[in-house]
């Protein structure tokens, strides 16, 4: 009776076979046995070795500028600054044994003075942070030690909506915990969450702590990195998001062969393809990213973009959307060599770009006004992902400085005009006459700063 059940939830098992690929089905097989009922366990006992449990002491630095006529009243410094001890709990994942590295979300070691990385044998490793991408969330840490099991990685882009799952993190503090699921959905932005969003969803149980931990698939390969949850009181609700493995891979390299990320820049602007797009423009697509303009002597004007252009796909990988395009472009490095599938005038065509680097869009800040000297300027973006001018660094005491400005904040328009880029700034700058009116995304609030 029992040889015959196993053999009708063997039968079952294979009937699934076209959500979650041939190579899974013969992975899992071995997991049926004449006495042992289907089970996951020979995948995750390969597996769970490669992720680590972490904990992090630090120092919050803050600071809050004191007004210029309170600091004449009473002296003394320009900014108060308090500090308060911190410590924390997350997930990583060991990508390389060899040369000991160690993925996670930035925001799990941010700050740390001390990264403290547990094995899942008991041992415990000081570890060395290499470098993070806080747009994307994710940092590269290197511990040494001796028999390290690393995940495979899978290729991200093959992922298919239904495909199975399973989360393994360190939730609460708990220790090493695993949860299956689907993949709910794929291509995920728009959320918020981070500066750039191309998530995996995912209905497998994430909590607090999984943060950095890993998402594989049924054959134990890593699809992506546990970053964040959707639930009003802080829970799981059944909806979890993952950094997919490919864009992890390609912001990790950066960071493992140059310290940082070297992020690309295609040198457009544009907008989600939505139905009520496609309607007044008569498209034969109901998604993808729709460009409104491209930017003199950007990459994309050199392979040849143009506006009114409909992107469709990048590397062959079907796109849903404009922010997905810009998150996928963002983190790969830049020169590299991308092709992008584009609907023009009802025709389809191939385009090869060469990225451009984004730091080189670096300016001193009082090449375009007086008021702005002792800030640097990029092209940026706010937290919800809107394009702007950031403050990326900021000498104290300086003009900019003593406005109200602050590293960090993101300039989205000036005068009432709306502002994407560098080159947007200065040609507004050069035209403006009297009062100005700086529109500042500051975090997740608004304000005006206006200099005469």
């Amino acid at each position: 009776m029992k040889k015959n059940a196993n053999r009708v939830v063997i039968a079952v098992f294979m009937m699934f076979s076209s959500l979650i690929g041939a190579s899974s089905v013969t992975a899992a097989l071995p997991f049926f046995g004449e006495d042992k009922p289907p089970s996951l366990a020979p995948m995750l006992e390969e597996t769970m070795p490669g992720v680590v449990s972490i904990a992090v002491e630090g120092t919050q630095v803050s600071r809050q500028r004191i007004p210029e006529m309170f600091r004449h009243f009473f002296g003394g410094p320009s900014e108060q600054v308090q500090e308060r001890p911190f410590r924390g709990l997350g997930s990583g994942v060991i990508i390389n044994a060899e040369l000991g590295y160690v993925v996670t979300n930035n925001h799990v070691v941010d700050n740390a003075d001390k990264i403290i990385v547990k094995l899942a044998d008991g041992r415990e490793l000081q570890a060395k942070k290499l470098g993070a991408d806080e747009q994307v969330d994710i940092a590269l840490l290197k511990i040494d030690s001796d028999d390290l099991t690393a995940i495979p990685l899978a290729n991200s882009d093959k992922l298919r909506v239904g495909d199975f799952v399973v989360a393994i993190g360190n939730p609460f503090g708990l220790g090493q915990t695993v949860t299956s699921g689907i993949i709910s959905a794929l291509g995920r932005s728009g959320l918020n969450i981070g500066g750039l969003e191309d998530f995996i969803q995912t209905d497998a149980a994430i909590n607090r702590g999984n943060s950095g931990g890993a998402l594989v698939s049924l054959d134990g390969k890593l699809v992506g990195i546990n970053t964040a949850i959707f639930g009003p009181n802080g829970g799981n609700v059944g909806i979890g998001f993952a950094i997919p493995s490919n864009m992890m891979k390609s912001l990790v390299d950066q960071i493992a062969e140059f310290g940082e990320v070297r992020r690309g820049l295609l040198g457009i602007l544009g907008q989600d393809v939505d139905a009520g797009l496609s309607e007044a423009m008569e498209l034969s697509v109901s998604k993808g990213a729709f460009v409104s303009e491209v930017q003199p002597d950007s990459a994309a004007e050199k392979g040849g973009l143009q506006p009114g252009d409909i992107i469709t796909s990048v590397n062959g990988n079907s796109l849903n959307g404009f922010f997905e395009l810009r998150a996928k472009i963002a983190t790969l490095g830049a020169g590299s060599e991308v092709k992008l599938d584009v609907l023009r005038k009802g025709k389809r065509e191939t385009i090869t770009v060469v990225l451009d680097d984004a730091k080189q869009s670096v300016v001193e800040a009082k090449e375009m006004h007086p008021a702005l000297e002792g800030a640097t300027l990029a092209n940026g973006q706010t937290k919800r992902g809107d394009a702007g001018v950031e403050i990326t660094e900021l000498v104290n005491r300086s003009p900019a400085a003593r406005i109200g400005l602050e590293e960090g904040d993101v300039i989205v328009g000036v005068n009432r005009q709306r502002v994407n880029s560098v080159s947007e700034l200065r040609n507004i700058l050069d035209e403006a006459k009297g009062v100005i009116a700086f529109d500042i995304q500051r975090g997740n609030s608004t304000r005006y700063i206006v200099i005469r």
